[in-house]
This record gives structure tokens, C-alpha cells and sequence, in this order.
């Protein structure tokens, strides 16, 4: 469930930890004493690379381009590669600084550098348009064991298999588009566009197997948790110590949620229709608004009294 500032998903953010892991791996294994990135100087994956580089292996000397080359600018560098016959995919209709992965695709640069103007849609790659989705509903439905997707529709996949799956589903629905403005760590607003079709559905999926699953404090506790858990893996920290402590508290809190999701998929929206675990605190005969005779109605009375004493007390301190 980490979302940063409400929106992104952090696909491009999970991402970096891995990548600069394998190197330093790759780096031991070859006895090599350097590892080196191609992110810019003004942005996050500089930041994110580095101190994942250093928490797993100080002794190594870091290159970074961005900041060393006079090649300051993406037009700069686009120009030199093709002044010495580098291939690159950036042109004058697609001038977008682009990342993809398994969980989405983001874009920066070119007309999203004005906050003001609308994506192209020729630029989208993973998702159809919600106008152009199909006007019938894609129902499916996702297992969980433990808070881990592990099939659809009674399929069990691995964790590729199952979000390529997704990505497909939600991507021929219109499903996972986000445009908002972000903070960098580094201190500056940046707007970026992305597509996270998978990755919204499970998200949705997930939040609303944890309603039946998780006790209500449990829930409580973890939501509040989750923006520094987001704002850990946003800014970099994937191997602080910190990030360990949370990590083990969010796995803690995931042991009962075990079920099946229904949803249904529609022009850009995901909507949770059903769900069933065997883990379920959802009590049918509790939550009746028929007669029942497990819940004395009376008993409200009391727990309202009590907890309306504080309010009692300012009201007649402010009719005095």
C-alpha cells in the first residue's frame, strides 16, 4: 500500500534499490572497484542509486556522468549521441525522459514541463484512453496468501506472470493513468505522468482485502505508518535501518490477510465488488440491520456517554 503524497506509486522509486544491489553484486563479483549511473544531477534516482550504493558497499568509487560531463542538458546529450551516431528513441514527437518497468512507465520533460498542459496521447504506451475502453465491464478476481498476489481467476502465476497479466487487464480498461506535481528530495517540484496499470489494480485489491482482515487499530497503525514507509523508498533509504524496522512491522501486519478479491474493471476505474477470506472479522449476524441476538442495541447508549464526555464538558465550559 505505499503511495507517496497520495498518488504515485513509486514504481520508478522500487526500482532503483534493485538495480544498484545487482550492480554492487556485479562488482564483487567482477573485483571492480566502481559502479556508475546515468541520472541527472537536479533529480532523485542520483540520490536513490548512491546511498543504496553505500549502504551495501562504501569502499566503492562512484561515477556520475551528469555530474562530471559539460553535457548539462537532455538536448545537449541527445544532440551528441546523434552527432556520433548513438541511437536514441527521443525525437521532436517523442522528446519524453521515460522510465519503464515491470510495475509502470513514467514521463518528464518536453510539454508536461509546463503543469498546465494536457498529455499527448500518443504518448501513452501501456494504457487505452478510458473513452476508448471497451463499454462492457472486465470482471476478475485476485488471490492473496499473506498480502502477496498469487492468482487470478483461480490461476495461480508468479509474481511476473501475474502482474503482466495486469498490466494487460488494466491497461485495456483505461486503468493506472496518473498526472500530478511531486517534491523531489532534492528540494524542487517536478510533474510527472505516469502509467501503473497492474499496480493500481492490486493496490485496490489488496486495501480492500485488509477491510475484513485487519483489526481495526491493526489498520489504524499501519495506514499511519504508511507515508514514511513511502517517503523512505521516495528518498532512497531501501537499506537504512529504519526501513528495516517498518519492513518488518508491514510483513507482521499482512500474516492474516489471506482471501479473494472481486473487481470490476471499467473505463479507468477499478471498484472492488466482493470479497472472502477465511480470515474474515466481518460478522454478518453483528452488522444486520435486521434483528438480531448478538448486539444489544441499548448497549450504544453507554458507549456514547462515555465518549461524548469531553465534548459535554467543553460545551458547558463554552455556555458559561
Amino acid at each position: 500500500n505505499a503511495i507517496y503524497e497520495g498518488s504515485y506509486l513509486l514504481g520508478t522509486s522500487l526500482a532503483r534499490p534493485l538495480i544498484a544491489r545487482e550492480q554492487v553484486r556485479i562488482a564483487a563479483e567482477e573485483n571492480a572497484d566502481a559502479v556508475s549511473h546515468g541520472a541527472t544531477g537536479k533529480g532523485n534516482d542520483q540520490v536513490r542509486f548512491e546511498l543504496s550504493y553505500l549502504a551495501l558497499n562504501p569502499k566503492l568509487t562512484i561515477i556520475a556522468p551528469w555530474r562530471i560531463w559539460d553535457l548539462n542538458s537532455r538536448q545537449k546529450l541527445v544532440a551528441y549521441a546523434r552527432e556520433h551516431d548513438i541511437p536514441v528513441p527521443v525525437t521532436k514527437k517523442n522528446p519524453y525522459s521515460s522510465d519503464e518497468n515491470l510495475l509502470h512507465i513514467s514521463f518528464e520533460g518536453g510539454i508536461l514541463e509546463d503543469p498546465w498542459n494536457e498529455p499527448d496521447e500518443e504518448m501513452f504506451k501501456l494504457t487505452v484512453s478510458p473513452e476508448r475502453a471497451p463499454d462492457t465491464p472486465t470482471y476478475i478476481e485476485i488471490d492473496f496468501a499473506q498480502g502477496t498476489p498469487v492468482a487470478i481467476d483461480g490461476e495461480r502465476l508468479g509474481p511476473v506472470a501475474l502482474m503482466a497479466r495486469l498490466n494487460d487487464l488494466g491497461g485495456a480498461n483505461g486503468i493506472g493513468r496518473l498526472d500530478m506535481v511531486e517534491n523531489r528530495f532534492v528540494g524542487m517540484k517536478s510533474r510527472g505522468v505516469y502509467e501503473t496499470p497492474g499496480g493500481t489494480i492490486l493496490r485496490a485489491a489488496h486495501r480492500d482485502l485488509e477491510t475484513i482482515t485487519l483489526d481495526r487499530e491493526v489498520l489504524r497503525i499501519r495506514d499511519s505508518l504508511v507515508p514514511t514507509y513511502a517517503q523512505l523508498i521516495y528518498n532512497g533509504f531501501w537499506f537504512s535501518p529504519e526501513m528495516q524496522l517498518l519492513q518488518r512491522t508491514m510483513d507482521d501486519a499482512q500474516t492474516t490477510v489471506n482471501g479473494t478479491v472481486r473487481l470490476k474493471l471499467y473505463k479507468g476505474n477499478c471498484i472492488p465488488v466482493g470479497r472472502k477470506s477465511d480470515n474474515s472479522l466481518y460478522s454478518e449476524s453483528f452488522a444486520t440491520f435486521e434483528e438480531d441476538e448478538v448486539y444489544n442495541q441499548a448497549d450504544a447508549t453507554g458507549f456514547i456517554r462515555l465518549n461524548d464526555l469531553r465534548l459535554r464538558i467543553q460545551a458547558h465550559q463554552r455556555l458559561k
